[in-house]
C-alpha cells in the first residue's frame, strides 16, 4: 500500500543495483536471506493527474497565473480590511474562473486515462500455476512468463524463450518504435527453445541477469542460468534475444517470452519524453502585458495614495466638519494608515486586471476546438477517422509554425512499395498485366498468353527472387509451421511474403507476377518456381547489408552445382565493382529512374571456380568466428568478394506517397514554414523519398554531413558545408545528416551546425533514434530565434518528438495508437497538415489575439474613469459604479460578443486561406500580439476613457439641473452615464473589428446593449429585499428621462468611434495588408457575383412581362425566337 501511494504522488524508489535478477515464473530461492527486487508494474501511464492531486496539482498550475494569483491577493484584502468593494467582487469570479478552468483540464485528462485503461486492459496470456491465464496487461509482473499470438503487439520487453518454430525463432515488425518495416528475427536459446508447451515451461528453472531498464532501443546485455539435472548452463543474451514492448509479432504463430521490463520502465516508455505543461506564445505574451498592467496598477494606487495624503495636508480637509474622526483613527500608526489606503486604492483599481480574460479564452479554446473535429476536410472516408484534440491549450500555436518535423515511415509514405520499371542487359522494361515488356511494346504485340523469356531476362529474375532474405507465411485453416515445402506442388493464393525492407518484398511478389516465383526457405535450401518448373537452391552464405558497403549478396550452390553470386545494391555501391554487362546504358537507365523519383537498385553476379570457392569458404569462416575486429575483418572479405561482377540489370520500385503529400510541402514552403524530415530509415531510403515528395527539389544542391567518425572530422566538413553556403547564393540548399554525424555535431558544435542548417531550404535527418529526433527539435526550440515548432508521426519511435515540439500531431496509421495518445491533436493523412496550419490556425490565432488585446482594451476603459473620479472626490476612495455593475461588466456586459467573435471571426474566406498559403506569413512572429499592436490598443482604451469620463462631465457637469422634474443629477447618475457610455462604445467598437457575420454576431452585439438597459432598468426600479443598501433605486429610469443625457451618450460615442472609422479606411486602402487584399477581391467578386444574379433575376422579370403582354398564339414563336 505504501509503495502504491508512493507511485501515486510520483516518488518511485531508485533502483538499487546495476543489474537485475529475473527469476523466471517467479520461482524465488527458497532459502531465507533471500530479498527480492521491486520493479514497476505494467501499466502505462501519459496523464497528468491522479484522483489523489487533481485539486492541489490543478490549483498549483492554475495560481502560477498571474491574474489568477493576483486576484486571490485581492480577495484575501477585501476579507482582511475595511475597503470600498465587497469581497464578493473579486471572490465570485475567481471561483467561476478557477472552477471552469479545472473542470475543462479534467475532462481533458480524464481522456488520457481513458486512452491508457484501453493499452493498460487489453487481455493478455501468462503462464501461472501450470496453465494459461488470461488477465490485464496491467497486472503482467516482471518474471511472468507470456504468450503472444500472431500479429499481436508485444505488452511488455521479453526474453525469448520459444516459439512455435523448430529453430526457435521468431520475426517482429517495430515500425511503430523506430519507423522501420523491415522484419528482424529474433533468437532464443537452445536450452529454453523446446519449451513450446505449459508443461514444459513450468518445469524451466532459469534465471535471467540483466541491466537495468534504459532507453536505448538498439541495447540489452543479459545472460540467462538454465538448471539442467543439476548443472547450471549460462549463456549470454542480447538485442537479438529481446522483444521490445510496442513490436507486433510477424509469420510465426506463438512465442512464449519472460517479462523483464514492465510498464514505464520498457524501453518504449523510456522514450517517452516526460509530460510538460505546454505554454503557446499567446499565452506567454498575455502575462507579459499582465505585468505590465500590474506595473500600471501600482502607479496608479500609489499616485492616488501620495496625493490623498498630499491633499490632506491641509486641516480642512484632513478632518472636515461633517466627516470628524475618531480618537482610535487620531492615534493610529501613520505607516499603517499609508498602507491600508494603498490597499484600499489597489482593490478600488484592481478591474484592470482582466480575471476573465483566463476564463474566455479557456471557453474559447476548449469550444473552438469543436471545429477540427467537426471540419469533414479533416475526415478520412477509407479509415472512418475524424481529426481529434488531445488538448485545446494550443490551437492559437497552429498559426504560429515556423518548423515542421515529419517522420518518414507511415507519415509521408503509405508503406507501401511498387515495381515499376527495371533494365535487363541494356534494356528497359516495364510491368503490363503481370509480363515483362520491353519499353515501347505493349501488351498486345506480345504472341500468345504465357511469358516467354530470354535467358539474360530469366538469370536477372532468378537473381532478384533469390538475392533477398524475404520469410513467406502460408495463411490456411489450420497449417502447422510445417514444411513451407508442401506448398509447391499447389501454389497457395493465401501465400503472404515477409521482407527485410519493402524494396525486396516488392521485388519478389514482381518476379512471382513474371513467371519466377519464390517458394520459400527451409534451413540451408532455397526454392523458387520458373515458369511452372521447380528449382532448389543450396544457400551458402548471406553477405548482409551494411550501410558502409550499401548492397548484399547472397552466395548459392545451382541445381548443376555451380557456385554463384548474386548482389544486389545502390548503384554507386555496385557499378564500380562490375567488370562485364552494358554498364554504361544501365547507368543511363538508372539515372532516368531516379529522375521520376523511383528507387532504385542495381542487380549483378558472379561465377566462382571450385577453387575460388574454396578460398572465399575459408576467409568467411574465419572472419565470422574471429573474436577480436571481426566487423573490419568482415569488411575486407566481402570486399574480397564482391568484385569482377558481371552486370545484370537495375530494378526500379515506388514508395508509395501517401496522397497530396507534395503539394502540401510545397503549400507549407509557401507559408513560409521550414520542413524537416527525420527518420529512422536508411540514407538513400530517405533521400530518395525526399526527393519524390517534393522535400528535396532536383535543382537544389544536396549538402551530405554522414558517416563522420570523430569530432575533428565532423568539424571540419561543417565548416567546409557553411564555407560552400556561403560561397552560392543563389542555388537552394538542402541538407542530409544521419544519426552518428548527429551526435558528433550535438556534442560541441551545435553552433556551426546550426547555422549550416538554417541556411537550407530543407533538412533532412537519417537513421535518427527516438531520442534523438527529439534533441534536434530542442536544439531549434532553444536557439536564439525562439521559432515555434511542430512535430508529426505515427509510431512509438516519434513520441519523444511529439512531446518535445511546442505543437505535437500524431498520424492515425497502421501501427499502434502511442504517437495519437501522446499527441496534442491527431489527423488520419499528413495531407490534413495545411488545413490544420493555414486555415484553422489562421483563424484561432487572429481570434485569440483581437480577444487579448480586446480584453485589456475593455478593462482600461472600464477603470480609467474611476481612477480620474479621484480627483473630483478628493482621493475618498469612493467608487464610481455601483458593485452590480463592478462584479457583471466582464461577466456578463461585454463578455458574450467578445467571445462568439472569437468562435466565429474569419478574416478570408477559408478556400482563399488554402489557396493563398502566403497569407500565413501575416500573422507570423506574434505580429498581432507585438508589443505595437498592444501599445495601440492599451492608448486606445485610455483615450477613449478620458472621452468617457471628461465627456460626460463637460457636457453633464456643468449644470446638474438637467432632469425633467428639476432634480440634480448625483454621483451614481454621472457614474451610471459613464458606465453606459462605456459599455456601448466598447461593444459598437467590437462590432467595427467584426469581418464574418453570423446570426449569433448580431444576437449578442445588440442583445448585450439590450440586456444592460433591461437590466438596469429592474436592478433600479425595484426595491429588492435582499439588498441592504440600494443606491441605484430610480437612477438609471431618471438618467433615460433626460434628453441631454441621450444627447451626451450620443455625442460621446460617436467622438470615439469615428476616428477608428476613419483610421480602418486610410489604411485599408492606402497601406492594405495581404490579408486585406484578399478581403477586397473577395468583396469584388462577390459584387460582382450579386450584380450578376440580379442581373438574371431582372431578365428574368422581363421576359415573364414579354410574355404576359404577348400577342395571340401564333405569334409567340416569334418572341422566342426573339430571345
Amino acid at each position: 500500500m505504501l509503495r502504491w501511494i508512493r507511485q501515486q504522488l510520483g516518488f518511485d524508489p531508485p533502483h538499487q543495483s546495476d543489474t537485475r535478477t529475473v527469476y523466471i515464473a517467479n520461482r524465488f530461492p527458497q532459502h531465507g536471506h533471500y530479498v527480492p527486487q521491486r520493479f514497476a508494474d505494467n501499466r502505462i501511464i501519459s496523464s497528468k493527474y491522479t484522483i489523489w492531486n487533481f485539486v492541489p496539482k490543478n490549483l498549483f498550475e492554475q495560481f502560477r497565473r498571474i491574474a489568477n494569483f493576483y486576484f486571490l491577493i485581492i480577495f484575501l484584502v477585501q476579507l482582511m480590511i475595511d475597503t470600498p468593494t465587497s469581497p464578493v467582487t473579486s471572490g465570485l469570479p475567481l471561483f467561476f474562473v478557477i472552477t471552469v478552468t479545472a473542470i475543462k483540464q479534467g475532462y481533458e485528462d480524464w481522456l488520457r486515462h481513458k486512452a491508457d485503461n484501453e493499452v493498460n486492459g487489453a487481455p493478455v496470456f501468462v503462464v501461472r500455476s501450470g496453465s494459461l491465464v488470461q488477465t490485464r496487461s496491467k497486472n503482467i509482473r516482471v518474471g511472468d512468463i507470456v504468450r503472444v499470438a500472431k500479429d499481436e503487439t508485444f505488452p511488455v520487453d521479453l526474453v525469448l524463450l520459444s516459439s512455435d518454430r523448430i529453430e526457435g525463432t521468431c520475426h517482429i515488425t517495430t515500425t511503430s518504435l523506430d519507423g522501420e518495416t523491415n522484419l528482424k528475427t529474433h533468437y532464443s536459446v537452445p536450452e529454453t527453445l523446446v519449451s513450446r508447451s505449459v508443461s514444459r515451461l513450468e518445469s524451466l528453472h532459469a534465471v535471467v541477469e540483466c541491466q537495468q531498464p534504459d532507453a536505448d532501443l538498439y541495447r540489452f546485455v543479459g545472460r540467462i542460468t538454465i538448471t539442467q539435472q543439476g548443472e547450471e548452463i549460462v549463456r549470454p543474451l542480447g538485442p537479438e534475444n529481446l522483444l521490445l514492448r510496442g513490436a507486433r509479432l510477424k509469420n510465426t504463430k506463438e512465442i512464449f517470452g519472460v517479462a523483464v521490463y514492465t510498464g514505464m520502465e520498457s524501453k518504449m516508455a523510456l522514450n517517452y519524453k516526460c509530460k510538460s505543461q505546454k505554454r503557446s506564445a499567446v499565452e506567454k505574451s498575455m502575462n507579459t502585458f499582465l505585468l505590465i498592467y500590474l506595473g500600471i496598477l501600482l502607479f496608479e494606487a500609489v499616485l492616488s495614495t501620495i496625493l490623498k495624503y498630499a491633499w490632506q495636508a491641509e486641516n480642512k480637509w484632513d478632518e472636515p466638519f461633517y466627516n470628524q474622526k475618531t480618537e482610535q483613527e487620531r492615534n493610529s500608526s501613520q505607516i499603517l494608515k499609508f498602507i491600508s489606503d494603498f490597499l484600499a486604492f489597489l482593490v478600488l483599481y484592481n478591474f484592470i486586471i482582466p480575471i476573465s480574460l483566463y476564463v474566455t479564452v479557456e471557453m474559447q479554446k476548449f469550444l473552438g476546438s469543436f471545429f477540427i473535429g467537426w471540419d469533414l476536410d479533416l475526415y478520412h472516408e477509407e479509415s472512418n477517422q475524424m481529426a481529434q484534440v488531445n488538448t485545446s491549450d494550443l490551437n492559437e500555436e497552429l498559426g504560429q509554425v515556423e518548423y515542421v518535423f515529419t517522420d518518414k515511415t507511415g507519415t509521408l509514405t503509405e508503406n507501401e512499395m511498387l515495381f515499376r520499371e527495371c533494365s535487363i542487359n541494356g534494356v528497359k522494361y516495364q510491368e503490363i498485366n503481370g509480363k515483362l515488356v520491353p519499353e515501347g511494346m505493349t501488351d498486345d504485340s506480345l504472341d500468345g498468353s504465357s511469358p516467354r523469356l530470354s535467358c539474360e531476362e530469366l538469370l536477372f529474375l532468378k537473381a532478384v527472387s533469390l538475392c533477398h532474405t524475404v520469410q513467406i507465411s502460408y495463411e490456411q485453416p489450420g497449417d502447422g509451421p510445417g514444411d513451407p515445402f508442401s506448398h509447391a506442388n499447389g501454389f497457395s493464393s493465401q501465400m503472404e511474403y515477409y521482407a527485410s525492407s519493402p524494396d525486396e518484398k516488392a521485388l519478389v511478389e514482381a518476379t512471382k507476377r513474371m513467371g519466377v516465383t519464390f517458394m520459400g526457405s527451409h534451413g540451408e535450401t532455397m526454392e523458387i518456381k520458373t515458369l511452372g518448373k521447380s528449382e532448389k537452391y543450396k544457400l551458402l552464405h548471406i553477405l548482409e547489408f551494411d550501410a558502409n558497403r550499401r548492397r548484399m549478396s547472397v552466395i548459392l550452390q545451382t541445381p548443376s552445382g555451380e557456385k554463384m553470386l548474386f548482389t544486389k545494391g545502390a548503384e554507386s555501391a555496385v557499378l564500380p565493382f562490375t567488370t562485364g554487362g552494358e554498364i554504361d546504358k544501365t547507368r543511363v537507365h538508372v539515372d532516368e529512374f531516379a529522375l521520376k523519383g523511383l528507387r532504385t537498385l542495381v542487380v549483378a553476379c558472379r561465377h566462382f571456380s571450385a577453387e575460388e570457392y574454396v578460398e572465399v569458404d575459408r576467409l568467411l569462416h574465419e572472419a565470422c568466428t574471429a573474436l577480436q575486429q571481426r566487423e573490419e575483418r568482415l569488411a575486407e572479405v566481402f570486399s574480397f568478394i564482391e568484385k569482377d561482377l558481371e552486370l545484370l540489370g537495375a530494378t526500379a520500385v515506388e514508395d508509395k506517397l501517401q496522397e497530396k503529400v507534395q503539394e502540401t510541402i510545397e503549400a507549407l514552403r509557401l507559408a513560409g514554414i521550414k520542413v524537416w524530415v527525420l527518420t529512422g530509415d536508411k540514407h538513400e531510403t530517405a533521400v530518395s523519398v525526399s526527393l519524390s515528395c517534393g522535400h528535396f527539389h532536383r535543382t537544389m544542391n544536396i549538402l551530405e554531413l554522414v558517416q563522420q567518425k570523430s569530432d575533428n572530422e565532423c568539424a571540419e566538413q561543417l565548416r567546409q558545408l557553411a564555407r560552400r553556403i556561403k560561397e552560392d547564393h543563389v542555388i537552394q540548399h538542402g541538407l542530409v545528416v544521419d544519426g552518428a554525424s548527429l551526435s558528433l555535431a550535438l556534442r560541441g558544435h551545435e553552433k556551426l551546425f546550426m547555422e549550416v542548417c538554417k541556411n537550407c531550404s530543407a533538412v533532412l535527418c537519417c537513421r535518427m533514434a527516438p531520442l534523438q529526433k527529439a534533441k534536434v527539435v530542442r536544439l531549434l526550440k532553444t536557439s536564439p530565434e525562439k521559432p515555434i515548432t511542430l512535430a508529426i508521426g505515427d509510431g512509438a519511435n516519434d513520441v519523444s518528438m511529439i512531446q518535445e515540439a511546442h505543437v505535437g500531431i500524431g498520424i492515425m496509421g497502421k501501427e499502434g495508437r502511442q504517437a495519437v495518445r501522446n499527441s496534442d491533436y491527431a489527423i488520419a493523412r499528413f495531407k490534413f497538415l495545411s488545413k490544420l496550419l493555414l486555415v484553422h490556425g489562421h483563424f484561432y490565432y487572429i481570434r485569440i489575439a483581437t480577444l487579448v488585446q480586446y480584453f485589456f482594451y475593455k478593462n482600461v476603459c472600464f477603470i480609467t474613469p474611476q481612477f480620474l473620479y479621484q480627483f473630483v472626490c478628493l482621493f475618498s476612495q469612493q467608487t464610481l459604479y455601483d458593485s452590480v455593475y463592478l462584479t457583471l461588466y466582464n461577466i456578463c456586459f461585454t463578455s458574450l460578443p467578445i467571445l462568439i467573435y472569437s468562435l466565429f471571426e474569419q478574416l478570408v474566406h477559408p478556400h482563399v486561406l488554402q489557396s493563398k498559403p502566403a497569407l500565413y506569413r501575416d500573422i507570423s512572429r506574434n505580429s498581432l500580439l507585438s508589443f505595437k499592436t498592444f501599445l495601440y490598443w492599451t492608448l486606445l482604451g485610455f483615450c477613449h476613457a478620458f472621452v468617457f469620463f471628461f465627456g460626460s462631465y463637460i457636457l453633464m457637469g456643468e449644470d446638474t439641473s438637467l432632469m425633467g422634474n428639476g432634480q440634480m443629477f448625483g454621483n451614481w447618475t454621472f457614474g451610471t452615464l459613464v458606465f453606459t457610455v462605456m459599455v456601448i462604445t466598447v461593444t459598437l467598437k467590437l462590432a467595427l473589428e467584426t469581418h464574418f457575420w453570423t446570426w449569433m454576431n448580431h444576437f449578442v452585439t445588440w442583445g448585450s446593449i439590450a440586456f444592460y438597459f433591461i437590466f438596469s432598468l429592474f436592478y433600479g426600479g425595484i426595491i429588492w429585499p435582499f439588498l441592504h443598501t440600494q443606491d441605484m433605486y430610480f437612477v438609471f429610469v431618471q438618467l433615460l428621462s433626460s434628453g441631454s443625457a441621450w444627447f451626451a451618450i450620443v455625442i460621446i460615442i460617436t467622438t470615439c468611434l469615428f476616428p477608428d472609422i476613419i483610421k480602418k479606411v486610410f489604411y485599408r486602402h492606402l497601406q492594405p495588408t495581404s490579408t486585406q487584399k484578399s478581403q477586397m477581391e473577395e468583396d469584388e467578386r462577390s459584387v460582382g457575383s450579386e450584380y450578376d444574379s440580379a442581373e438574371s433575376r431582372s431578365r428574368g422579370e422581363d421576359n415573364w412581362q414579354l410574355l404576359a403582354a404577348s400577342p395571340p398564339p401564333a405569334q409567340v414563336p416569334a418572341l422566342y425566337s426573339l430571345r
